[in-house]
């Protein structure tokens, strides 16, 4: 069975200790609700506005997630320059609560990043919007809503900045990619059309027209020698015949030239050619000229009445003149083969040619789509570019906007007094009655019969407590009210004094306060 009443009596007797503490407590929690100063909290809300233009008409070139970009803004808000700025220029640091030379501008910024508070709610995709909180503490409320105006509107003059940046840098590096690209077309275009003059006779779109032409002139060639052959074994005949007989056969015959007869055979080759070729056949045309060329000589020696003389004015001989008719179709067969067979060595030059210039061409030529293909690209890029730029010139992008401005608080947001001054009440309560527990755990002595019995195994006749005396009762009371006194007084003295005259508390009891939970 617990005995209430010898724990009651061990309480009464203990209780100094726990008014000591009781009193300590609660002189802490006065000292620290009275030295904290008010602070005054400004709060302004922002939303992030998704575009106002739909995405698969006109998309915007600042593809930035909301949350990144307020991260972005918040890093640049909260710069030691601009902060060290916006408190000069505000006086922040001035007045009668700041002393402007209490502060280092180390500490200033590092006590301005501690007051302002940005904080974003809400993922800003799809179809939650994402709001941006922003609040600033003074002992002012003035100077809370002044600051806490400025931080936004830094945050909407960086949002724009920003945007609009990000779309003119997209169109100026669009706009050089794309002027890039047209002078590397315009230089390929120029080593192609140079390299074409260059090898205009053994490119492979000409191919198979050289091939056909170059089968033309083989077989004209042996066409040749076939002619040359026969006119050879009529000379030959000829001669063997005038040798023998002394006779040609053409006595009374018309006398004609080598001229004229090379004609005579051209025409008829033309003739026979007509009939199995085109018009606009190659060898027509070359039969054509050949035979315009014979005709003006065989008319310019008719002119001059040359035809039938040797080289001394004579008259010559029928054998002589079938000899020189002969000689003169060789010699013209000749020069013709010497025409042609230079004509195949350049025919088989450029066909020799022509794969590796399909080759090199078809280089150039796919290096000049690939380009052409990365122009387009580049046109199509810039146009949206531009579009972009437009959308965030005009603020109809993804933007933030203001939904309440902050204003001067009526009422200061910290400290709260009557929770400081109870949790010091509970924190002294806990202390003397902890002291109390931790006293009675560690006394071993005998105070109840119930101990002599269950310590020494012998049942007492009689108990008599201990009686203090006058003077000892006096003591004890006096040392009593001397700790009480100490406590209300001194203590909150010395706080006072440390706070007004050594260094400040409220700094340090906000950090202890925001880390236990309490700000």
């Amino acid at each position: 069975m617990i005995d209430f009443r010898f724990y009651l009596a061990v309480f009464w007797r203990r209780f100094p200790y726990f008014f000591v503490l009781l009193c300590l407590g609660t002189a802490v929690g006065l000292a620290v609700a009275l030295t904290q100063e008010r602070i005054y909290v400004a709060e302004a809300r922002l939303v992030v506005e998704s575009e106002q233009i739909p995405g698969d008409l006109a998309a915007s070139t600042v593809r930035t997630d909301a949350t990144e970009q307020l991260q972005i803004i918040r890093q640049r808000i909260l710069a030691r320059d601009n902060l060290l700025e916006m408190a000069n220029r505000l006086g922040v640091y001035r007045g009668a609560s700041a002393p402007e030379d209490q502060l280092t501008p180390d500490e200033r910024v590092m006590d301005m990043r501690q007051r302002i508070r940005i904080q974003t709610s809400g993922t800003g995709r799809g179809s939650s919007a994402s709001f941006v909180t922003v609040s600033f503490d003074a002992p002012e409320p003035q100077m809370a809503a002044a600051v806490t105006n400025e931080v936004v509107t830094l945050i909407l003059q960086e949002n724009i900045e920003m945007r609009t940046t990000v779309s003119g840098q997209t169109l100026e590096f669009f706009s050089q990619e794309t002027d890039r690209l047209e002078q590397e077309l315009s230089q390929m275009s120029a080593r192609i059309l140079e390299f074409q003059e260059a090898n205009l006779e053994a490119l492979p779109d000409s191919l198979e027209f050289r091939r056909s032409q170059q089968a033309a002139e083989q077989e004209r060639l042996l066409e040749l020698e076939r002619e040359k052959s026969q006119l050879r074994d009529r000379r030959e005949r000829l001669v063997e015949l005038f040798e023998q007989t002394g006779e040609v056969g053409l006595v009374g015959a018309v006398a004609r030239t080598p001229e004229e007869a090379e004609l005579q055979e051209l025409e008829d080759e033309l003739t026979r050619t007509s009939a199995v070729l085109s018009s606009d056949n190659p060898r027509i045309a070359v039969l054509q000229a050949q035979i315009s060329a014979l005709e003006r000589i065989v008319a310019e020696q008719q002119a001059a009445g040359t035809i039938g003389l040797n080289d001394e004015g004579t008259q010559l001989t029928p054998f002589e003149l079938q000899l020189a008719d002969l000689d003169g179709q060789i010699g013209f067969i000749d020069e013709q083969k010497a025409v042609i067979t230079a004509n195949l060595e350049r025919l088989a030059a450029s066909i020799a040619a022509t794969p590796g210039n399909a080759i090199t061409l078809g280089t150039l030529e796919r290096n000049f789509d690939n380009l052409r293909a990365q122009y387009d690209q580049a046109v199509r890029n810039r146009s949206a570019a531009e579009v972009g730029d437009t959308i965030e010139a005009l603020s109809k992008g993804q933007r933030i906007s203001v939904i309440e401005q902050a204003s001067p608080p009526a009422s200061p947001t910290r400290p709260n007094r009557r929770r400081i001054v109870a949790m010091g009440i509970a924190a002294g309560l806990g202390m003397g009655l902890g002291l109390i527990a931790l006293l009675e755990l560690i006394n071993t002595a005998v105070r109840r019969p119930v101990d002599i019995v269950n310590g020494l195994q012998i049942t007492p006749i009689m108990t008599m407590p201990y009686i203090r005396t006058r003077g000892e009762i006096w003591r004890k009371r006096l040392i009593v009210f001397a700790v009480v006194v100490m406590v209300l007084v001194g203590l909150p003295a010395a706080i006072w004094y440390i706070d007004a005259y050594i260094r400040p508390l409220q700094p340090i009891l906000d950090e202890i306060m925001s880390r236990v939970g309490l700000v």
